[in-house]
């Protein structure tokens, strides 16, 4: 590991109004898993992004293989060996597993035509390696999250890249998935490939990397060994504070009063007679492997997918939800697990997409009430403190974590009395997740109800009341808060009884 494989010196990278990276170094080994860390908007996915070619920088230099070089585009990128697996997945969903893995060198006959065959052949060859159990012809559009990223590592690793960037690889992975992807990347390490992993579970960097290099505000803060340091350093360089207490909650005290009663919830092929209570001012957590049917529980609930029998009451109400404003008339509020595809309006400003679902009450005489408006979408950034520049910030050009708490204000502002959370802290950091348990937490002393799904045990252990385990589309156990550990809920995830 002596063999220097990437330097990065004193990288500047600059966008209108901001400096996204100032002088900022890093430095890769062959056969090395270096971690990049930091919270969301600290630099670590620009700075790869450089590397890539996606973005141009405008300081400092980058060596590869002792040789300096000149990254313009992203085939430059691939011909100086260096492979990205985005956080965000980039494959074209209408193509099959197939044509995405060999998108723009598919092997040709002689005649010039794709050789359909033999790339099936060699992909179907890549996904057996990694005991997947999926169909190379198999059309993209029609694999879950979890799959479509194994998809993304498998088609980087097919490269033969000597630099593979891997950005929050396991945000949608099982466990199962996630020790292919480990065994993965200790079979590039004995091939002398070096590794930039990023990702804000501590647990995968103590597990995998060799070092750890944490940036904060697009600057390098330092550098340790992974057997020389802890998660108290880390967060505390991260942020540049500590944080005494991460999972933030003040227990209410039971009234018994039920907020939401499902009974006999099912969908063919789907989920099975769901049945579960939700009290008011208490977090009812949703645990189970992907799949279990948890998010397709929820979005039967808000009125997104319709259902086959079962019986939904609000209060004491039974109700009848058809579409998401007939959950929302009932004070229902639903945060989805894919903030960017199924949330939020990415090419518009924070402000619209705080006010979009309230903008009946903005409207007066057939003109907006502009002024109104306006202070709503403050209000909001204020006390969530979503950091933008202005609220006529363009909602993709913050970070994950900010990004997570506009669409929090989006849905507050229609002063739920139920809120669903979908996977609420995915893909954000250590900061912005204390950052979004001090709202949830605010908001159950207010008398707010939340279901919260997650897949992070810890997340689950320490945020909820009760946990819901699901299993196969159907709840297997609920357990109280004093009979909750790893151990029980993962034994009631893979079918226990």
């Amino acid at each position: 590991m002596s063999e220097q494989l990437l330097e990065m010196s004193k990288i500047v990278k600059k966008f209108p109004g901001v400096y996204a990276l100032k002088g900022v170094d890093f430095s890769l080994k062959k056969g090395e898993v270096h971690a990049l860390l930091g919270e969301n908007g600290a630099g670590k996915s620009t700075l790869m992004k450089v590397l890539g070619g996606i973005y141009v920088l405008d300081e400092g230099s980058i060596t590869i293989n002792n040789k300096k070089v000149h990254i313009n585009n992203v085939n430059e990128a691939k011909k100086n060996g260096v492979s990205i697996i985005h956080q965000e997945i980039v494959l074209v969903p209408y193509l099959t597993i197939a044509e995405n893995i060999f998108l723009g060198r598919e092997p040709l006959k002689k005649n010039g035509f794709i050789d359909m065959d033999t790339m099936s052949r060699q992909a179907q060859q890549f996904i057996d390696d990694f005991d997947l159990g999926l169909n190379a012809k198999t059309i993209i559009s029609d694999l879950t999250v979890a799959q479509q990223q194994m998809i993304e590592i498998i088609k980087a690793v097919s490269f033969n890249s000597d630099i593979i960037v891997m950005d929050e690889p396991t945000s949608s992975l099982t466990d199962k998935e996630v020790n292919f992807l480990f065994k993965t990347i200790q079979q590039l390490k004995k091939q002398k490939a070096g590794i930039v992993y990023i990702s804000h579970r501590m647990n995968e960097l103590f597990e995998i990397t060799d070092r750890i290099t944490v940036m904060r505000d697009g600057e390098y803060i330092g550098t340790v060994n992974t057997n020389e340091t802890n998660n108290n350093e880390l967060i505390s360089m991260m942020v540049g504070r500590d944080l005494d207490k991460l999972y933030e909650r003040t227990y209410m005290e039971k009234t018994g009063e039920k907020v939401l009663e499902v009974k006999n919830l099912s969908r063919k092929g789907v989920i099975d007679d769901v049945n579960f209570t939700l009290e008011k001012g208490e977090i009812l957590g949703f645990s189970g492997l992907v799949g279990a049917g948890r998010s397709e529980v929820m979005k039967c609930i808000f009125g997104i997918d319709a259902f086959d029998s079962g019986e939904i009451y609000v209060g004491n109400e039974k109700v009848t939800i058809k579409v998401p404003n007939d959950a929302i008339a009932k004070g229902i509020a639903y945060v989805p697990e894919n903030r960017k595809e199924e949330g939020l309006f990415l090419i518009k400003p924070v402000d619209y997409n705080i006010s979009i679902k309230i903008l009946n009450e903005f409207i007066k005489l057939f003109k907006v009430d502009k002024s109104y408006e306006d202070a709503q979408s403050e209000k909001y950034i204020r006390e969530l403190a979503i950091k933008t520049p202005n609220k006529e910030q363009i909602v993709s050009n913050l970070s994950g974590g900010n990004q997570q708490k506009v669409l929090f204000s989006r849905w507050l502002a229609t002063k739920p009395n139920i809120l669903i959370l979908d996977e609420p802290t995915r893909g954000v950091d250590v900061g912005a997740k204390s950052e979004i348990y001090s709202i949830m937490n605010e908001l159950v002393k207010e008398g707010v109800s939340i279901i919260m799904i997650s897949s992070e045990l810890p997340e689950i252990i320490n945020m909820s009341d009760r946990v819901a385990v699901m299993y196969k589309g159907s709840i297997q156990k609920v357990l109280e808060k004093e009979d909750m550990n790893q151990e029980k809920i993962m034994y009631y995830a893979t079918g226990g009884n």
